[in-house]
């Protein structure tokens, strides 16, 4: 997730990837990380077959560097899009 000028990036793990992208676009929880720092933009994600590999996946994003992370936007969505809309069409 980030915000609309891509300074801020939260990475989260969860089984209920569009359910969950609601709660952070609606702030329903108002003291989160991601509603203080209106990250309301989802511009990258990954599936994993097991909750064990996304959480190890998570860990090792949140340990990176922000260019880290910040190349690994870029590889799926360039041109930081918001991806929520698409996930929805699918």
């Amino acid at each position: 997730m980030s915000n609309k000028y891509n300074s801020v990036l939260y990475t989260g793990v969860t089984s209920e990837l569009i359910s969950r992208i609601w709660d952070h676009k609606n702030k329903t929880y108002p003291n989160s990380f991601t509603a203080k720092y209106n990250c309301t933009k989802l511009v990258y994600y990954c599936f994993y077959p097991h909750i064990e590999e996304a959480i190890a996946a998570e860990k090792t994003i949140k340990g990176s560097s922000k260019e880290y992370k910040r190349q690994l936007v870029k590889s799926m969505n360039p041109d930081w899009k918001n991806l929520y809309d698409g996930l929805l069409e699918e």
